[in-house]
């Protein structure tokens, strides 16, 4: 008795989709025939990319009008277009990560970069490393040295002055003619060029000082005019999002309101405001302009930010660039300017590490 093998009918809800494998063959296709047309006029990386994006897009997107139907197809064109978006934006920061790491990590393995300074370092050493082929002479500790004062002293002038604008703005402004001027000139700091604030600091220390008053303290001013609107606006954002109820607890707990602030409020907030303190410190750590007008720039070491001209990375980067060491030859100083830009970055990414671990360690528990 023979038996008839069934076919298996497709549910109404599966019915006209698009396979699993629609994605990969439609990728395949746009690579390969990008690839055919980009080998036209010459092969280029970076064109055969856009164009198989583009025929990826036309491929999968006409596949889905013609299975499923000009619904699925528009939802499927703005998938690939928010994911384009995506992309597009983050080829900007792949490229320049890749070009500082493979630019910046010979000059950062060159023995003693950074534990030497640039004092006493002259264009003969730099001819004689490219002539002769030897490593490159001179280093970064005096610019690092001063990037950690200059920065330090910002931050601890800034983020007492910006939080407690914000702790006022939020529980004690209610609107009033003070919290609205607070605000107002907030929003005209945060605007500001970075020049200004340096110009700000030298006629600030000018008229208190002297004339020609340069040091790591008057250029940590002129930072901390930059940061402070920064921390002030996340610091209020964070403590607007503390929930009321908290804080009613604690009232109706006979706390007063500045134990409230201090033991409710900002510690529910710590997360975030640690997230801006950092995002201003990232703000102004690359800075270049006010550090020249206020700083200076100098070759030797100078660990008093209170006296003497000051050193740090963004003007070593800018000086080695605009000036190299042996004009000549300016090979051994774009490698220490790469090299340079690299340990900067590589900060950045440390001081966003150290506030992820802060806000941890200091949030509220939620365990039992």
């Amino acid at each position: 008795m023979a038996t008839a093998t069934a076919t298996p009918r497709r549910s109404k809800l599966t019915r006209g989709r698009l396979p699993g494998y629609a994605g990969w063959v439609s990728l395949a296709v746009a690579l390969v025939l990008g690839a055919a047309i980009i080998a036209v006029p010459g092969f280029n990386a970076f064109g055969w990319g856009v164009l198989s994006a583009v025929i990826f897009a036309v491929v999968y997107v006409s596949w889905s009008r013609i299975v499923e139907g000009g619904r699925k197809a528009a939802d499927k064109l703005a998938t690939c277009l928010v994911v384009g978006s995506f992309l597009v934006a983050l080829l900007p920061l792949v490229s320049v990560i890749w070009t500082v790491l493979v630019a910046g990590i010979p000059g950062l393995l060159t023995p003693g970069f950074l534990g030497t300074s640039m004092n006493g370092v002259t264009g003969v050493f730099d001819n004689r490393a490219v002539n002769e082929g030897t490593h490159v002479v001179g280093g970064i500790y005096h610019a690092l040295l001063g990037t950690v004062w200059i920065t330090l002293l910002a931050t601890l002038i800034s983020v007492p002055v910006g939080l407690l604008t914000a702790v006022y703005l939020v529980e004690y402004g209610d609107d009033r003619p003070l919290a609205r001027a607070i605000t107002f000139f907030v929003d005209v700091m945060t605007g500001i060029p970075s020049i200004v604030a340096g110009l700000f600091a030298a006629a600030f220390f000018f008229v208190i000082v002297g004339p020609g008053t340069k040091t790591g303290f008057v250029a940590a001013v002129a930072l901390s005019v930059l940061m402070i609107p920064v921390v002030v606006r996340s610091t209020e954002e964070m403590l607007k999002i503390v929930p009321n109820e908290l804080r009613e607890a604690s009232y109706a707990l006979g706390v007063r309101k500045w134990r409230t602030i201090l033991k409710v409020v900002v510690p529910t907030a710590i997360s975030g405001i640690a997230s801006g303190v950092t995002l201003s410190i990232a703000r102004v750590i690359g800075e270049t302009a006010p550090i020249l007008v206020t700083a200076g720039f100098a070759t030797a070491i100078n660990n008093n930010p209170f006296s003497g001209w000051m050193a740090s990375l963004p003007t070593f980067i800018y000086t080695q660039i605009l000036n190299p060491t042996s004009p000549s030859n300016p090979g051994p100083s774009e490698q220490r300017a790469w090299a340079a830009a690299l340990v900067l970055i590589i900060l950045v990414m440390v001081l966003n590490l150290a506030a992820r671990l802060i806000a941890r360690a200091f949030a509220p528990k939620t365990g039992r």
